[in-house]
């Protein structure tokens, strides 16, 4: 059975607070351009809601993107911005990481995430808020772009239960009710996240959490949302589906990492031999079981990965990817990339086809992830994606830092300034803490 470590995904949708909040500096001439920036809301996933650290938490919601845009389209004609704020920092419903210093089976020091052990600030988190709305972020943790036409999802989700009233209703139902002048939608990515974060464990096409969303599902799903949201004419920005391979909980373990010299070969060569499992000094590829391989293992091949939720010291210690095969569920094979592969290229044409269709800015996330692979510099500050010392992802390598979050906010009001002829000032992103 394999797992599934961390709870990610999409939105849902109440009423929507816009009163005027902060009125833009006469002395500075920002604007939307041909957008109304004045009643904003925000549709995604757990990236919309500000999740970080493997957890969402207060300061991670107040840091979220949404939040962020909100702040600076508050200088370009923007309105009141209302999140569903939680009571605490210690992560709920389970406990954010944290970095620390730890010692593996050799002895070896090293820094890596471990869940907080402070106090517990998190009273009241499971209480139903909606009275407190409407909320203009709604961006709630574990929502697929195919759960939005399903009745009672609501009493299934820890996030949807605090925000909403009516916990019968479809989701997709509640969408008109919205008043909103200008939207941000991220949805998909947890439509293949799943079946990516279990080793490719679910179906291509199916409905389990763990597997791959039929894309005739998610192409109504989506359609819908979007005719829905632009009826009254709102104007809005949507975001393709990124590589997810390309993110650290999959690169930061290297395929290639078994380092090996002259007699560690040669025992582990007499071990397989009769086999075609061979190894060299140097690093190798580790070895990986695999129904359809010769008894059942082989060797790790380029293009696959290692996810990080693979136990390091039975790597280390335990002789993983030696004597003893690496478990499917902490990889993800070349045919199982493959399937996330073409299921992202099949939802991101919806959502180009969208943007197109009702003249909505569009940003490339898959772009803007290999920018920040390749490596940016900002406010005297160099950001890359390597897990932790990168400055964008948080301690779960999927969600991201409140700089990270700063960077992907600016490089959406760029994209929303070019398309609608917008004045909207970026973030300070030195402003933002490091998260971690």
């Amino acid at each position: 059975m394999k797992r599934y470590p961390l709870l990610l995904l999409l939105p849902l949708l109440l009423f929507v607070s816009c009163k005027e909040d902060k009125k833009a500096d006469d002395k500075i001439q920002y604007h939307g351009g041909t957008a109304d920036l004045s009643c904003f809301i925000s549709i995604g996933n757990s990236l919309t809601a500000g999740y970080a650290n493997g957890s969402l938490y207060r300061s991670g919601q107040e840091n979220s993107y949404p939040n962020i845009l909100a702040k600076q389209f508050a200088l370009a004609g923007g309105g009141k911005f209302v999140q569903p704020l939680l009571p605490g920092e210690a992560g709920w419903p389970q406990r954010k990481l944290v970095l620390s210093q730890q010692t593996d089976c050799s002895g070896k020091q090293y820094d890596a995430p471990v869940n907080y052990s402070g106090a517990d600030d998190t009273q009241g988190s499971s209480d139903n808020i909606a009275a407190l709305g409407p909320f203009n972020n709604l961006g709630i943790p574990g929502v697929r772009c195919v759960d939005l036409s399903l009745g009672g999802y609501v009493t299934l989700n820890y996030y949807a239960k605090r925000m909403f009233s009516q916990p019968n209703v479809p989701l997709m139902s509640l969408i008109p009710q919205s008043r909103a002048t200008f939207f941000s939608v991220w949805l998909g990515g947890n439509d293949v996240l799943g079946y990516a974060t279990n080793g490719g464990a679910g179906a291509v096409s199916g409905t389990a959490l763990d597997d791959i969303s039929p894309l005739a599902y998610f192409t109504a799903n989506y359609d819908t949302l979007i005719n829905r949201l632009t009826a009254n004419g709102a104007k809005g920005i949507l975001m393709t589906i990124p590589d997810i391979t390309q993110i650290p909980f999959f690169t930061t373990l290297q395929p290639e990492g078994l380092q090996l010299n002259q007699q560690e070969a040669d025992a582990l060569n007499q071990y397989y031999q009769g086999t075609n499992i061979s190894f060299t000094t140097g690093g190798n590829y580790y070895v990986i079981a695999d129904e359809d391989a010769p008894n059942g293992k082989r060797k790790m091949q380029p293009g696959e990965y290692l996810l990080l939720t693979l136990p390091i010291d039975s790597l280390t210690c335990g002789h993983w990817g030696q004597t003893t095969p690496i478990p499917d569920e902490y990889v993800l094979t070349a045919a199982e990339v493959d399937n996330i592969d073409n299921a992202i290229a099949g939802f991101n044409q919806v959502i180009i086809k969208a943007a197109d269709k009702h003249h909505l800015a569009l940003l490339d996330a898959t772009a803007y992830l290999q920018t920040i692979a390749n490596g940016l510099d900002v406010n005297g500050l160099h950001f890359d994606s390597r897990f932790i010392t990168g400055g964008v992802f948080s301690l779960d390598g999927i969600h991201l830092t409140p700089r990270g979050y700063a960077l992907l906010a600016n490089r959406m009001i760029q994209a929303i300034n070019a398309f609608y002829h917008g004045n909207i000032p970026e973030a300070t992103v030195a402003d933002y803490p490091e998260g971690f």
